[in-house]
């Protein structure tokens, strides 16, 4: 089914777009999720959350993009989760290392008070990853969007792991720059 029509059932509130989003995008959803909190049974929580949330959202929010709009959602759910989770005990997960990785170049949520800031720094990284060569793009995009282990990139890749690393951690210190630039340190 068409993503219009998608959204054209959720404008409706026929629940018939919920059994379609999952039969087109579940699996997706729930492979990003399991990424993420290394557990099934939570990424299919997650997901079920996912859909609530586009449930809720739709109308009055009409997204331009349904499956990038169901992966944010569904990360934000899975996010979530995976911080209640590991509350007191962090690092034992995929995304709370990518999550470590990336602290000390983007700024916390709590030193982005206002939703102009929290814009402003979603525009600095789009120009940033605009600029970047397609495939550090993309490796970036794998690692820290959809929280791949790095064997699993290197793998896909034909690259020794080592060279994803020293990539990634290319990326990080070029970023870092750019946001210094634009003011966010």
């Amino acid at each position: 089914m068409e993503n219009s029509r998608i959204i054209a059932l959720l404008q409706k509130r026929d629940e018939q777009a919920l059994a379609e989003i999952r039969s087109k995008y579940g699996s997706l959803c729930f492979r990003i999720a399991e990424q993420i909190l290394d557990n099934a049974e939570d990424a299919e929580e997650c997901v079920n959350e996912m859909l609530l949330a586009v449930w809720n959202s739709v109308p009055p929010h009409v997204p331009n993009h349904l499956e990038a709009y169901l992966v944010t959602l569904l990360r934000r759910a899975a996010t979530d989760r995976l911080r209640s989770l590991t509350r007191q005990k962090r690092g034992g997960s995929q995304t709370a290392q990518t999550l470590d990785e990336l602290a000390e170049v983007i700024p916390s949520q709590e030193t982005v008070e206002s939703a102009v800031d929290r814009r402003e720094l979603t525009a600095a990284l789009r120009s940033f990853l605009d600029a970047l060569p397609e495939k550090s793009r993309e490796i970036f995009m794998e690692r820290y969007y959809f929280a791949k282990p790095v064997q699993m990139i290197a793998e896909s890749r034909s690259m020794q792991i080592s060279a994803v690393n020293v990539l990634l951690h290319r990326i990080r210190k070029k970023l870092k720059k750019h946001l210094e630039k634009e003011g966010f340190f």
